[in-house]
């Protein structure tokens, strides 16, 4: 980690993770683990590695920055407004990846919008312009939205989709989990918890716009329709991910089915539907599956609220969206097992 120049004067080369594993006491793989903010490693050994790594200077490497090129390259993650947990998870998430980029010579920026309106979405995407070398966007699937994406493709920008795909847009990968699989791992929960196997769900999502959205649903229904026949699905509802609003769709739908059997929340309205069920005395009672683990609905599978959360690991997507831009922009080979986004269930009895 050291040497001496001509003159004699003691130099310190660049820090490599073989160094901070030594330097630890544990194994390369183990550092990367830390460094990528993976499972199974014990919060003692990685506090341990993030120590060692603060005290000798670890900068990250990054892909397309060859060591000592002066290049900047600015990164903008346009993000969602408003009160979503899990989006606001995202954005800390962003946040923790700057950090690790800084030193490196990138530059990374939010920016957010109601991504529920694709005119206000696509206006924003359009005055990007050449500010930034690449973009991840969590998007809708709209026309406007979609020409907006084209048109920053071709000024040469690197565009990635995130959480929400655009998939006949010229964007280079999107980032986040099947969403389809997410729909299905859902009913086979759902139908497996429901008594008999049988009964009424209703569906709630944030907008059918959104692909993330209705993609869940339709791996939903497909389950649903071929391996639960006696599950009743109700017509899908659209609460904007808005704690209010959804929480207002549920009343009416406890009022009007008081035998629900389940609630499947495709979006992120979760906060507004445990409320409902709260307060009409069917948390338990009523199965709710939803999505992303938070502080909230952490709390409500402790309750026993929720019976189920699927979740994306936000700290991957974040991380795994700055590297593609960067491959992109440098031409570098991406390992798609590493891009890969895995789904998650959590259960009262497995949360970390």
């Amino acid at each position: 980690m050291r040497w001496r120049d001509d003159a004699g004067m003691e130099r310190r080369s660049r820090i490599t993770l073989r160094d901070v594993a030594r330097e630890a006491g544990v194994s390369l793989a183990t550092v990367d683990r830390v460094l990528n903010d993976r499972s199974g490693v014990r919060s003692k050994t990685a506090e341990t590695v993030e120590a060692v790594m603060q005290r000798l200077g670890y900068r990250a490497e990054v892909p397309g920055f060859r060591r000592g090129r002066d290049t900047l390259r600015r990164l903008l993650f346009v993000l969602p407004e408003g009160g979503n947990s899990f989006m606001e998870i995202l954005e800390a998430q962003v946040a923790r990846v700057a950090e690790l980029y800084a030193p490196s010579g990138v530059r990374i920026t939010t920016r957010t919008v109601d991504v529920f309106d694709p005119s206000a979405l696509a206006s924003v995407i359009e005055e990007i312009g050449a500010g930034f070398d690449g973009v991840a966007v969590v998007a809708l699937d709209h026309p406007r939205v979609r020409g907006a994406i084209d048109d920053l493709a071709a000024s040469g920008v690197a565009v990635v989709t995130l959480v929400s795909d655009v998939p006949r847009s010229a964007r280079r990968r999107f980032i986040g989990i099947d969403n389809s699989a997410a729909g299905r791992t859902a009913a086979s929960l759902m139908g497996r918890f429901l008594p008999g196997h049988g009964g009424t769900v209703a569906v709630m999502a944030g907008s059918l716009a959104l692909r993330d959205h209705a993609e869940r649903l339709y791996g939903f229904g497909q389950v649903m329709s071929t391996e639960f026949p006696k599950v009743r699905v109700l017509p899908a509802l659209e609460g904007r991910d808005d704690t209010a609003q959804s929480r207002a769709l549920a009343v009416e739908l406890l009022k009007a089915h008081p035998d629900l059997g389940g609630i499947y929340g495709a979006g992120a309205g979760t906060r507004g539907i445990a409320a409902a069920l709260e307060e009409a005395g069917r948390a338990g009672r009523t199965i709710f599956i939803g999505h992303e683990l938070t502080e909230h609905s952490r709390r409500f599978l402790l309750s026993g609220t929720m019976a189920a959360v699927i979740n994306q690991d936000a700290g991957h997507e974040a991380r795994s969206a700055v590297r593609v831009m960067l491959a992109a922009l440098g031409d570098e080979p991406l390992v798609d097992d590493q891009e890969r986004i895995r789904i998650d269930i959590f259960l009262r009895d497995n949360l970390p």
